[in-house]
């Protein structure tokens, strides 16, 4: 690598060469991405009756034997019913040398219709978080949250970022880059990362998306298959503010246009209680390319996925909602988000999921 940073997709091809990522399963085309790699679901999953880590000193199947419930074959395709919680080990595990690093990350997709999902390995104290060095395998923690899910092995739910070293960029840099490139398409919010806010003044008057409580399932092969209006309620503004609801989840669209350069990858940050009570966000990686003018972006819309906790909670129009973090690539990815992947969501607004027939 020419520098630190996020590793790109020719790096994630050589670690795959060398057996520092291994697979039960061949890789399909288009699993790795500019700056990550997806990760597939295996033919078993487990039922177990918490969330849980391993902890340090423990393996992921130690604790499985404590908490599943049963054991779902995956093989001829079976649901994930809502509200309830899997274990599932990956096609994926890892040998990472000593001086790289990982995260993981829900899909865009997968966060967007509402099913939560996270990343546990052997000795984890965190979840999403990979040591560097780490050897042994990696599983995936899924809960649907407002749609039962039919899901199949090598389905891509989660994808994960490798790092060597640390390659912030602070907020003198960011200033830089949007000074030079345009980060957002108006003033920046620069504040330790990219601050975004919410838009609730579109030109339809339709602000947003609310899943409805009971619905059919939801078979994530199926692209453009769903009516909308079978699974979703549409979220009308008055007066630019609208009122969510505890324990709802939402579709909205950040009022900015966002741009990833090609040489930065970009994370969105944890959730902080103190912009309100609601947590905005599951699918936190936007690739290099995002946006990006040259890869058919022209700037993209954050969608946002948001769920209200506690209380009701009033959201206006502009206020803020989220920031992203940059970091440097350690070298351009020869694949960019966008026109080199026909990627579902470039040039995007506010959008549902591909697994719904867009609007007439």
């Amino acid at each position: 690598m020419a520098y630190h940073g996020v590793l790109p997709s020719q790096a994630i091809t050589s670690m795959l060469a060398r057996g520092e990522i291994n697979v039960t399963d061949p890789i399909p085309a288009g699993q790795i991405q500019p700056a990550s790699l997806d990760l597939r679901l295996g033919r078993k999953a487990y039922r177990v009756r918490a969330s849980f880590l391993a902890g340090a000193g423990n393996s992921v199947a130690e604790r499985l034997e404590k908490f599943k419930m049963h054991e779902v074959d995956l093989t001829n395709g079976a649901v994930l019913e809502k509200g309830c919680v899997y274990v599932v080990p990956m096609m994926e595990s890892l040998n990472l040398p000593t001086d790289i690093n990982a995260v993981a990350n829900a899909k865009s997709s997968t966060g967007r219709v509402d099913v939560f999902t996270r990343c546990i390995t052997d000795n984890g104290i965190e979840f999403d978080r990979i040591e560097a060095g780490y050897n042994g395998p990696l599983y995936a923690e899924i809960s649907p949250r407002s749609f039962s899910v039919l899901v199949r092995p090598g389905m891509r739910l989660n994808q994960i970022r490798f790092r060597q070293g640390q390659a912030l960029l602070s907020d003198g840099e960011l200033s830089a880059i949007h000074a030079d490139i345009g980060l957002v398409d108006g003033p920046a919010q620069i504040d330790h990362g990219l601050g975004f806010s919410v838009d609730l003044d579109l030109p339809n008057g339709l602000v947003g998306y609310r899943a409805k409580p009971h619905t059919g399932l939801i078979d994530l092969d199926n692209i453009n298959h769903y009516a909308v209006d079978d699974f979703w309620e549409p979220v009308y503004a008055t007066d630019k503010r609208i009122i969510l609801d505890p324990g709802a989840f939402y579709i909205l669209v950040s009022r900015e246009a966002v741009h990833i350069p090609p040489d930065c990858a970009a994370e969105m940050a944890p959730y902080l209680a103190m912009v309100g009570e609601f947590r905005v966000h599951y699918a936190g990686f936007f690739d290099p390319g995002f946006g990006h003018s040259a890869a058919g972006g022209h700037g993209s819309r954050g969608v946002l996925e948001v769920r209200c906790h506690e209380a009701p909670f009033a959201l206006e129009h502009g206020q803020s909602v989220g920031r992203l973090v940059y970091e440097r690539m350690a070298e351009v990815p020869d694949l960019l988000y966008g026109a080199d992947l026909k990627s579902n969501y470039q040039g995007q607004g506010l959008k549902l999921s591909k697994h719904f027939k867009a609007p007439v």
